[in-house]
């Protein structure tokens, strides 16, 4: 199974779109770099940076919410959940230090 730009395989689907856009870190400076799911992503194909906020090229993509019986079926322990859960994590300077945030929230569209 061939991994994504994202860190998923294509067996993983569903999940809802929740937007394109997160905000950095207030005083978040280069050089920075984001990752989905722990995969670098890169700036001007994946991503572009304006402003303190990054706007990726696709929609990130959350599992949504639970429905009482999918929720109860995972607490008893049928199952798991499989959907798309895609985090966003930022590593950057602020000073001399290199710091680093995730599961960043995003913004909606």
């Amino acid at each position: 199974m061939e991994a994504s730009s994202r860190g998923h395989g294509p067996a993983h689907k569903g999940g809802v779109e929740v937007g394109r856009r997160v905000k950095l870190p207030r005083g978040a400076q280069r050089p920075i770099r984001l990752y989905i799911n722990g995969v670098e992503q890169t700036e001007g194909t994946d991503y572009k940076l304006n402003e303190g906020v990054a706007t990726f090229s696709e929609p990130i993509v959350k599992e949504g919410t639970l429905g009482v019986m999918r929720w109860l079926s995972m607490w008893i322990g049928l199952f798991g959940s499989y959907k798309k859960n895609e985090t966003v994590d930022v590593e950057y300077r602020l000073g001399e230090a290199t710091h680093l945030a995730s599961d960043l929230e995003v913004v909606p569209d």
